[in-house]
């Protein structure tokens, strides 16, 4: 491989990681809101949310690329490629990021709520301090997952013409400066080697939080 072909594999690897990075921001915020507000008092915030989550976890990353992409421009809303790459995917994430908030809010024992409303705390504020921090540890394994999840998604973004690690790889394949073995060997690992840290990273905030929480036996 010459210096050049090394350079866009790396450049092409930086832009996969920024997708990662920015997706992974819009998710955050997104399944917070929307895990929550699937559990609001309010019906028609929980069929708002509800219909969001279904839309994306219903239908395709793939096909969620390519209709914001290619229909978008026929309303009038053009966007750049990584704009489109890194909002599709955190809106995906987001959106079994909310089941995985809604699902862990709602493993919290039923006996604290009602330790809160028995002191006069509300509900916004006994979620904030008491209900969520202990509802954290329960999410981080799935949400885990999920950030893997959508490093692996980012190499669609290569569809819609983002000059991620998978478009470079595949470009040096196709034009014979790379062997094919030798090409989709270097993808498998760049992937796998860009995972590892992420696992590791959400494998040392599980154990943060769990040494944070309280004993049971204490």
């Amino acid at each position: 491989m010459t210096q050049t072909v090394v350079d866009s594999l790396l450049r092409g690897a930086l832009v996969t990681l920024v997708v990662v990075a920015v997706a992974v921001l819009v998710a955050i915020p997104v399944a917070l809101v929307a895990g929550l507000a699937r559990l609001s008092r309010l019906r028609v915030v929980r069929l708002i949310a509800g219909a969001y989550v279904e839309v994306f976890r219903g239908t395709s990353a793939l096909v969620q690329l390519f209709w914001a992409y290619f229909v978008l421009p026929e309303f009038g809303i053009v966007l750049p490629p990584l704009t489109v790459g890194c909002a599709v995917l955190g809106l995906n994430a987001g959106a079994y990021g909310a089941e995985i908030v809604r699902g862990a809010v709602n493993a919290v024992p039923r006996g604290q709520w009602e330790a809160l409303q028995t002191l006069g705390i509300g509900r916004w504020q006994g979620m904030r301090w008491v209900v969520f921090p202990q509802a954290v540890p329960t999410m981080l394994p799935p949400a885990g997952n999920t950030l893997i999840d959508v490093l692996k998604a980012s190499a669609l973004v290569s569809l819609i013409t983002v000059s991620d690690f998978t478009r470079a790889i595949n470009q040096w394949a196709t034009t014979g400066v790379l062997d094919l073995t030798l090409a989709y060997t270097l993808l498998l690992v760049g992937y796998f080697a860009m995972s590892m840290p992420l696992s590791g990273g959400m494998r040392l905030l599980e154990r943060f939080y769990r040494r944070r929480l309280p004993s049971p036996h204490r």
